[in-house]
């Protein structure tokens, strides 16, 4: 199994091109491309020639230093703002974009967090089921133009419909659509007291796409190291092997929390790829 991590894990100390060079150097294979994540990103400011230009580059460079780009995070921002019929507009031109994006890159899965249509209450979940379900099948049909799978992301909220995996699954099986796919974030999934071992087994091969890959203390969403929160690792890769998942073992985190100075913060870095190629390969 190929072993990959968030791209601001590098890109963010190191910059773009030295970034992926580093990836490289301490083991990594893939990345998932951060660029989409903010709805304020430059890249929806751009126009068509230069957001095509930028893309390309970038993919160039990655592939100069042979690091795949498997999965970019789509757009999101906190608060939610997805309560009115324009704001969900909005997010789905910007989140069209990302699907573009994704197809420049060579990218073939783009994971997305379901909408979050509450407002200042809480509205029937039916209608929470309605609204993500117009708003992801005509965004998977926008993929499947594009060959690139939306992978909806399982959430840390614990009263937000949609965010435990089990239930997650069951909408997108619901759906029924082949380019709809889960993306399983494990520290997420530790916040409700769920194994991610056990998400695994209940997603299968099939609906389990890409991953996001980090650990917690059970109650925050702290994006931690593997072995620094609660999470059983030694089951986690189990269960990956049981299901025969041959995606990318992603990390969504960084060492910057744990490294005790500047000066030793690569030594991490090449720890943190050591430990995943273990836990990628069982």
């Amino acid at each position: 199994m190929k072993i990959g991590i968030a791209s601001y894990a590098y890109f963010n100390r190191y910059g773009v091109e030295a970034g992926l060079q580093k990836m490289r150097e301490h083991g990594y294979e893939a990345t998932d491309f951060q660029g989409f994540v903010r709805s304020s990103s430059a890249l929806f400011a751009m126009d068509e020639q230069t957001f095509c230009a930028s893309l390309a580059e970038l993919k160039r460079l990655a592939d100069a230093n042979g690091i795949e780009i498997n999965q970019a995070h789509g757009p999101w921002r906190w608060p939610s703002m997805d309560y009115t019929k324009e704001q969900r507009s909005e997010r789905f031109d910007k989140m069209a974009r990302a699907l573009q994006g994704c197809a420049l890159l060579g990218c073939k899965n783009l994971v997305i967090h379901p909408l979050m249509p509450y407002g200042r209450c809480e509205i029937d979940r039916r209608v929470v089921e309605e609204i993500n379900a117009e708003h992801f099948t005509r965004l998977a049909d926008v993929g499947r133009e594009y060959g690139v799978t939306v992978c909806l992301e399982n959430m840390p909220f614990r009263n937000q419909f949609l965010s435990r995996p089990a239930e997650l699954f069951g909408f997108v099986k619901e759906l029924n659509h082949s380019h709809i796919r889960m993306c399983l974030d494990t520290g997420h999934c530790t916040m409700f007291g769920i194994s991610p071992a056990d998400a695994v087994r209940t997603i299968g091969k099939d609906c389990l796409r890409a991953l996001h890959v980090h650990d917690n203390d059970g109650v925050q969403d702290q994006h931690l190291l593997p072995m620094c929160g609660v999470i059983d690792w030694t089951e986690f890769s189990r269960a990956l092997a049981e299901i025969g998942f041959d995606g990318v073992f992603s990390l969504e985190t960084c060492v910057e929390k744990i490294a005790p100075c500047e000066d030793c913060r690569e030594a991490e870095e090449k720890k943190l790829a050591l430990l995943a190629t273990r836990l990628a390969n069982g």
